[in-house]
């Protein structure tokens, strides 16, 4: 029986940019379909990410029946607790128990919230490396949800990482055959794996099972996808009666790509103007991340391939992070970094700047190639306005995706540089022109198949359209009191 009550969700990112984005647009899109629901999103404060806290300030009150909440400061455990990033991370999360716990029972379960307090708590929706806080949600008696910023292949990856590792004895770097994963239609070469699975002794691979493990103890899991682009690995789940059901709601875009700082917005207004007087489709966009940067013997290559290519471009450089910090930063002279007399060689054609505002240039006529770190989020975005990419993968799953566009999707990349080859093995000027060119040719196929992807992912979101149907069913699970 559907309630005509109001529920409250409470949504739990990880504090990183690219999570919080796709997780807020989420929460937009489930408050803007049904005016009984109003969410609480938790925000972990994470000490070295202060670009997320502007964007946390940026947001807060922007939305209605969205509001945003700190937990109090906790310190990153030490280097001998937690030896990787991966570790450091989940065991970071795992200390915020006690303070979602108590800012839960704050906000709900104490008579002093009772005059805002909804008449049901309906979900704690966690990210994908929160999942000790099921624990938390059974106690409180909340229906928990997984939310999957990354796509439906790699959702199948995690889903079926226990029973790899049971399978597989060897590290699988060592495996001397590709992997079966039911989410892929083709086997997976493992050095396209992110590097914490290349080995069982590393501590991401012992998270990354955990994780695994607990997914199928939630009430459902949402993913950030569409089924017209991922079809083959959607269905795979309902083939299996041990997972939840999966609601593909994708593609979660942030549009309004918010700038934080009179700086940014006073930098952005100098690349746009010049934007604007190139002609369309005419500019390749060079981007790589939050966390992209590139050492100055990589630089040079890439300066070099650009100059030889003859295509204009729009380059956001920055440079790997300094001493005492984890952001890269911009390059103070530029001139320094790249090759002699590039900047005069190619001032009518080029521009080199430090950040940029992504969704605003991709959104923008004059771009017509993007060559990318092929993070999921730029992944959509580009699809979402019909840029191709040309694939340089850096860290993390960045690989995978890229593999899975340019094999398992068959062809919606360009092939720059798929596998991970390690940082001191460059990837060189004839690579980076060779893929420049095929990227901005006029009869390039892969521009004609992400044109055609592009239609696809707004009809998914529009009423009647696949996301749109699955995030109904959604709203429907959680307004059902049963």
């Amino acid at each position: 029986m559907m309630s005509k009550k109001k529920v409250e969700l409470v949504f739990l990112p990880i504090p990183f940019m690219g999570h919080i984005v796709s997780m807020t647009e989420l929460a937009k899109n489930l408050i803007a379909r049904d005016h009984r629901i109003s969410i609480t999103i938790l925000i972990i404060k994470f000490p070295t990410t202060p670009d997320v806290n502007a964007r946390i300030q940026s947001l807060s009150g922007s939305v209605a029946r969205i509001r945003f909440n700190e937990l109090p400061h906790l310190d990153l455990p030490s280097p001998n607790t937690a030896q990787t990033p991966e570790a450091m991370v989940c065991t970071f999360i795992e200390g915020h128990k006690p303070l979602v716990k108590n800012k839960l029972t704050q906000l709900f379960f104490t008579p002093e919230s009772s005059d805002a307090k909804p008449d049901r708590l309906a979900g704690l929706f966690i990210d994908m490396a929160c999942t000790t806080m099921i624990d938390l949600a059974n106690e409180l008696g909340i229906p928990s949800y997984i939310f999957y910023p990354s796509n439906a292949c790699i959702l199948g990856l995690s889903l079926h990482l226990p029973a790899l590792d049971t399978h597989i004895h060897s590290d699988f770097m060592d495996s001397e055959t590709e992997l079966t994963i039911p989410s892929f239609n083709h086997s997976v070469p493992p050095q396209f794996l992110p590097m914490c699975l290349w080995s069982k002794n590393h501590s991401g691979f012992t998270w990354a099972t955990y994780h695994s493990r607990r997914f199928k103890d939630a009430r459902g899991i949402i993913v950030n996808t569409f089924s017209e682009l991922e079809p083959y690995a959607v269905h795979s789940f309902s083939l299996d009666d041990s997972i939840p059901p999966v609601y593909p709601v994708g593609p979660l875009v942030d549009l309004q790509g918010l700038i934080h700082s009179q700086f940014d917005r006073t930098q952005f207004r100098s690349t746009k103007r010049w934007l604007d007087d190139q002609p369309t489709s005419s500019v390749v966009f060079l981007c790589f991340g939050s966390m992209g940067s590139f050492s100055a013997p990589q630089v040079k290559e890439i300066a070099v391939g650009l100059d030889r290519s003859g295509h204009r471009f729009l380059w956001s450089l920055r440079q790997p992070p300094q001493e005492g910090e984890v952001s890269p930063t911009a390059y103070t002279n530029l001139e320094e970094v790249l090759p002699e007399g590039f900047l005069d060689r190619t001032t009518k054609r080029g521009l080199v700047c430090g950040w940029v505002p992504q969704v605003d240039v991709l959104g923008h006529r004059a771009i017509g190639g993007f060559v990318s770190h092929c993070g999921w989020n730029s992944i959509l975005e580009s699809l979402w306005f019909g840029v191709p990419i040309a694939a340089w993968p850096l860290h993390a799953e960045q690989h995978l995706n890229a593999f899975e566009m340019a094999k398992e999707l068959g062809g919606l990349v360009v092939e720059l540089r798929l596998d991970y080859r390690g940082g001191d093995d460059l990837v060189m000027a004839e690579e980076v022109e060779r893929a420049v060119s095929c990227l901005m040719d006029s009869d390039c196929k892969v521009r004609k198949k992400v044109k055609n992807i592009e239609e696809n992912s707004r009809r998914a979101l529009m009423d009647g359209g696949s996301s749109f149907i699955s995030l109904g069913c959604l709203i429907e699970d959680l307004m059902d009191e049963r």
